[in-house]
Parts: structure tokens; C-alpha cells; sequence
């Protein structure tokens, strides 16, 4: 298994992808289809996450997963609410970075995309991916009933 370290090198060249993905989406929501920033971001973000997850799914966390199509939606659906925290602090980078201090469009989601990589990042290792906790006594199977040991 890979160390965290490189785990997160690969995190981040996955987001890499994302970011081309939302950067793409922003422009052409927001410059060519005439969305309002807000919607395009929201937009954006939500497909390059979805671009993510499949990625990180199959390679970042590879070694993590568990098999089956319901523990596949299941980390689907966790990734999307801890991203959720981070797309909707993006937007609110977004907004601050453009609004208040006056920067450039492209420049500010760039930032808001770093500021946010951590957070996904450890909240997913460690809710995501990671193994599920021992069961307990009342989590157990049960054993047959006609069997003794």
C-alpha cells in the first residue's frame, strides 16, 4: 500500500484532471452560454468531482476499495457530500477572491480548487476509502444456530 504521501501525489494529479474539467465547464457555462458565475461554478465543479471520483476510484485509492456495485455507490455518495463541503467553499472563495478583492476569474478558481485539495483529501482516506470498522458483538454474523464449537 502506498504511503500516504504518494497516495495524495496521486490525489492530486487526478485533481489535475478535475481542475481541466471545471476550468473548461466554467468558461464555456459562464463566457459562452452567458450562465451567471455562480451557477457555472456549481455546475463545473460538480462534473469535474464526478470526473474524480471515478479516477480516484480506480487508481488513487485502489488498494482501499471494497468490491461491488453497492460499496461503489456508497463511496460515490461519500465523496460527493465531503466534496459537497468543498465545492460549496469553493464558490464562496470564488465569489470573495472575483467581488471583494478584485482578481481575476481563472486565477481565483484556481485558488479556490488548492484551498479546498486538502480537505477532500484527508476526509476521503479516511471516510471514503478507508476499511470499514471491526464489527462489534451485535454487528457480527450470526452463527448457525445448529452449530456447535
Amino acid at each position: 500500500m502506498p504511503a500516504p504521501g504518494w497516495r495524495y501525489v496521486k490525489f492530486c494529479l487526478v485533481g489535475g484532471s478535475g481542475v481541466a474539467v471545471d476550468m473548461v465547464l466554467l468558461y464555456l457555462l459562464a463566457d459562452g452560454l452567458g450562465w451567471n458565475l455562480t451557477a457555472s461554478k456549481a455546475v463545473a465543479a460538480e462534473v469535474a468531482l464526478l470526473n474524480n471520483f471515478l479516477w480516484n476510484d480506480a487508481w488513487t485509492f485502489r488498494g482501499l476499495r471494497q468490491s461491488g456495485a453497492r460499496a461503489w455507490l456508497l463511496r460515490l455518495a461519500k465523496f460527493n457530500l465531503i466534496c459537497l463541503a468543498g465545492i460549496a467553499l469553493s464558490v464562496l472563495l470564488l465569489n470573495a477572491m472575483v467581488s471583494w478583492l478584485g482578481w481575476k476569474v481563472y486565477l481565483s478558481n484556481c485558488l479556490a480548487i488548492v484551498a479546498v485539495s486538502l480537505w477532500n483529501f484527508f476526509l476521503n482516506l479516511k471516510f471514503g476509502w478507508s476499511a470499514p470498522a471491526s464489527r462489534g458483538p451485535l454487528l457480527a454474523p450470526r452463527m448457525n444456530a445448529n452449530r456447535h464449537e
